[in-house]
């Protein structure tokens, strides 16, 4: 269910690294409630855009708002807005998902007694019972993708922003994470970053696809299909060759 707050917004957002244009000129809106798939090929400019988004990098001209709020500008107060998993997140091996958990709650700033609420909602949202007092470096990549889920929900964000959550995992780990996100997705923005179409298709109500850094489609999926006379392979075909 969506209202009309919008929660993600680039407004021509560009990233040049020298004469390489990484993004060019990237305008979108994400209200709330919306499950949206950042589609592209591997170096369509994906993470660049989704690493200013969160403001862990600036752009070389345009502005990325969470919340309505500027991320160069207002980082702090953004940051609390976003839950943020890049692919291959950090996770300590020797730690536990409790520990680990306790260590990231400390460092947002929660209290104890925040810390032990909203550690039992994630356990449960990530389903990670089974696992939290054994030590991350024993656990499949699967547990482990979902101990980086519940690091980013800790905080209790309104804004979900995740680059290809479930590259490498196999198909129950990857059941199991989209049924997670979708779940999350009720009730909270999620932006989903992917190459992978079939993650259209189990989790998405809009697609944004960008190509050599540039927007080239932003519809639902049944819009998307289409472009490529009913597929989505062939719709994706269809944007992004290279003439």
């Amino acid at each position: 269910m969506t209202d009309h707050k919008t929660m993600i917004e680039a407004k021509g957002l560009t990233k040049h690294y020298g004469s390489f244009a990484a993004i060019e000129d990237l305008s979108f809106k994400i209200h709330a409630g919306e499950v949206v798939a950042f589609l592209g090929p591997n170096g369509a400019g994906k993470s660049t855009t989704m690493k200013i988004l969160t403001g862990y990098l600036a752009p070389s001209s345009g502005t990325a708002l969470i919340a309505g709020l500027d991320v160069l500008d207002q980082r702090i107060a953004a940051a609390e807005k976003i839950g943020y998993l890049p692919e291959n997140g950090p996770l300590y091996p020797d730690m536990t998902p409790r520990e680990l958990l306790h260590f990231f709650g400390e460092a947002r700033g929660l209290s104890t007694n925040q810390v032990h609420q909203r550690l039992a909602v994630v356990t449960e949202e990530c389903v990670l019972a089974e696992v939290l007092e054994r030590p991350i470096g024993q656990l499949s990549k699967g547990f482990r993708q979902r101990v980086g889920m519940a690091c980013v929900l800790l905080h209790d964000p309104e804004v979900l922003i995740m680059d290809e959550p479930t590259t490498g995992l196999d198909p129950n780990q990857i059941k199991h994470v989209r049924e997670t996100i979708k779940n999350l997705g009720k009730t909270r923005t999620v932006l989903l970053s992917t190459h992978i179409l079939q993650e259209v298709e189990a989790m998405a109500s809009r697609v944004i696809m960008v190509n050599e850094g540039r927007l080239v489609f932003d519809g639902s999926p049944e819009e998307l299909r289409g472009k490529g006379e009913g597929s989505l392979d062939g719709a994706f075909h269809a944007l992004t060759e290279v003439n």
